[in-house]
């Protein structure tokens, strides 16, 4: 069993629609320790993030943040510890395209 410590995934969205930011690959699964959020714009702005296992269909359980809040000019570090298995989805939604998702963690194979 190989453990690769990465960067996951970087995304800086268009604003208005949940997309994926990170799937597992086959035949691995991941513990995601960090999700950062950066609001790059002057004036406030909201976020999601879901976990849809098995690249189910979003559905309200999937969200672990919904509509939270995020100052201007302002960085958010999430540690959450999540693990994924094979095929499972982190999506992220952001209020405005003036947002970076950065998901960090480590890849078991």
């Amino acid at each position: 069993m190989a453990i690769t410590y990465k960067v996951l995934a970087q995304l800086s969205p268009s604003s208005g629609g949940l997309v994926t930011l990170y799937t597992v690959p086959s035949s691995t699964s991941t513990v995601v320790s960090t999700i950062s959020i950066c609001n790059r714009a002057g004036t406030s702005g909201s976020f999601r993030v879901a976990v849809r296992p098995a690249a189910e269909a979003i559905d309200n359980k999937h969200y672990i943040s919904y509509d939270a809040a995020i100052p201007a000019n302002d960085t958010l570090f999430l540690t959450i510890g999540v693990t994924l298995a094979t095929t499972d989805v982190v999506s992220v939604y952001a209020s405005s395209s003036s947002m970076s998702f950065n998901l960090f963690g480590s890849e078991i194979t």
